[in-house]
């Protein structure tokens, strides 16, 4: 059955760039290789994030902290060369820094427990006098670098995941609190006008929020924006050494999510907090194979759509491959949360954020499905989408679309990422999987990374202009139009009936 929409265009709507403002990374100290900055360029040329967030700012191997021998006693030696040269690259690609303040450097620390192959210290601080004039010296250091204008723009956020066991130890409410006012004041006593919020959580213990916000309230702790994750898998049904298998919930889930956390706030003592999802993916796991496929691409596209209407920014964890939670990766594909796996090879849900880039400002219409919008200059710009969970073939999808748009003739070029098309993982399966490729492996992989593309012209009726679509499974389409002025009649002599083949 073909779905047919009539676009009216008389109650369009802004559309809001929340889906852009800021992208996940592995830890920052990675950003120190040079795989890693590639990827960030490909990136940011091509879809162009405004914010960047990760782990392990305050980790040893950026080695901010460390403590020396004076007179006998120990005493806080502060270093910031690396952390220095990653946020210099940051800000020379136009991306700004979502500071997370973590993890507890190992000589602060008040306990041994760490997390992530990288070891990662959970433990509150063993002397929080020391945390804080810790967090005062980092924050003096970058507006001294980077001037009071800049870092004003910079948000701080206390901490990552503190309700779960393996990011906090215990996951002791009151300790995180704790820690978040003990931050908050010594990221205020640098300057006022700086942003700093929290809490930062995972789905499961929302009820967090609430207490957090109480808590601010009643201890008169500094709050600017409110934090969480979000993730919409289920608990895992196979893991493997290498590989980690989940179901996943309905796109549905998470945006009742968003909407949920966004009527705590709004029901809190700070009604009008920001919120930033400063994580979501389908699987919170970098080792789950969905995170290659078409599918997650076509999954996470009503996310992008829609997901603006509750939450201020909603970070895609993570941009690249180049990430060491569970450890080095094992293979090319891998199940790694980036949106360009190694090599700099663009995976389906990278062209997902890449088409959404070329939408325009102005929504003429949106559904499950499909986001209709004009750009500035009056040309169109269409992402649809055709997401199926079930297995096997077929599950095609027919839409016919009627545009009020007016022009002798226009230009339609459509891009498409499906199970055939921009689909490097497939591609490699067919290889027979090599961990490590050939470089001449690599160059056919970032072919087959490339959507599909199909152009034609045509004559709107009446003022309207009517497009056939159909929709494989999982496909993600991007579909452009141009009013164009045909300069055919400006040659001389031209006849396409005598070019041998041709009429």
């Amino acid at each position: 059955m073909v779905r047919k929409i009539v676009i009216s265009g008389s109650d369009s709507q802004p559309f809001p760039q929340n889906w852009k403002l800021c992208v996940g990374t592995g830890r920052l100290g990675l950003a120190l290789q040079k795989e890693y900055l590639d990827h960030l360029d490909l990136v940011q040329r091509e879809i162009g994030f405004d914010y960047i967030r990760g782990h392990g700012l305050l980790h040893d191997d950026i080695g901010i902290y460390r403590e020396v021998e004076v007179d006998g006693k120990m005493k806080p030696f502060y270093t910031f060369t690396y952390i220095d040269r990653i946020f210099d690259s940051f800000l020379e690609r136009g991306i700004k820094p979502f500071v997370e303040l973590g993890f507890m450097p190992k000589a602060l620390a008040s306990g041994e427990q760490t997390i992530f192959y990288w070891k990662g210290n959970v433990t509150p601080p063993n002397d929080y006098g020391k945390w804080a004039a810790l967090i005062r010296a980092v924050v003096r250091h970058f507006v001294e670098r980077y001037g009071i204008d800049e870092i004003l723009t910079w948000p701080f956020e206390v901490w990552n995941e503190p309700n779960l066991i393996n990011f906090w130890e215990n996951a002791d409410e009151a300790e995180y609190f704790r820690l978040y006012k003990v931050t908050a004041q010594a990221v205020k006593a640098v300057h006022p006008g700086l942003q700093v919020g929290g809490p930062a959580i995972c789905a499961g213990s929302d009820h967090w929020i609430t207490d957090f916000l109480n808590f601010c309230q009643d201890e008169n702790a500094p709050v600017d924006f409110v934090s969480r994750h979000a993730y919409t898998s289920a608990a895992p049904n196979k893991k493997t050494f290498e590989y980690y298998y989940q179901e996943l919930y309905p796109p549905t889930y998470m945006l009742g999510e968003f909407k949920q956390v966004r009527a705590l706030i709004k029901a809190s003592p700070f009604p009008n907090l920001p919120l930033h999802i400063t994580e979501y993916n389908t699987s919170y796991n970098p080792t789950n194979p969905v995170h290659d496929t078409v599918f997650n691409a076509a999954y996470l596209a009503r996310i992008l759509s829609e997901a603006g209407d509750y939450a201020d920014s909603f970070s895609y964890w993570t941009f690249s491959d180049v990430f060491e939670e569970s450890d080095i990766p094992k293979a090319q594909f891998h199940g790694g949360f980036g949106l360009v796996a190694l090599h700099g090879i663009r995976k389906p849900t990278y062209h997902l954020f890449a088409f959404f880039n070329r939408l325009g400002n102005q929504v003429l219409y949106r559904d499950d499905d499909i986001l209709v919008t004009e750009r500035p200059d009056g040309s169109l710009a269409v992402v649809a989408w055709n997401l199926v969970f079930d297995q096997g073939e077929g599950f095609e999808r027919e839409m016919e679309l009627d545009i009020p748009f007016s022009a002798d003739t226009v230009f339609i070029k459509r891009q498409t990422v499906d199970e055939e098309h921009a689909n490097p993982w497939k591609t490699w399966q067919q290889m027979g999987r090599p961990r490590y490729p050939s470089r001449e492996a690599v160059n056919a992989l970032k072919h087959a990374a490339i959507p599909s593309l199909r152009t034609k012209n045509a004559k709107p009726e009446d003022g309207h202009l009517k497009l056939q679509l159909t929709l494989s499974k999982n496909e993600v389409t991007l579909i452009e139009i141009h009013k164009i002025d045909d300069e055919t009649h400006t040659y001389v002599g031209l006849d396409d009936s005598l070019i041998t083949s041709y009429s």
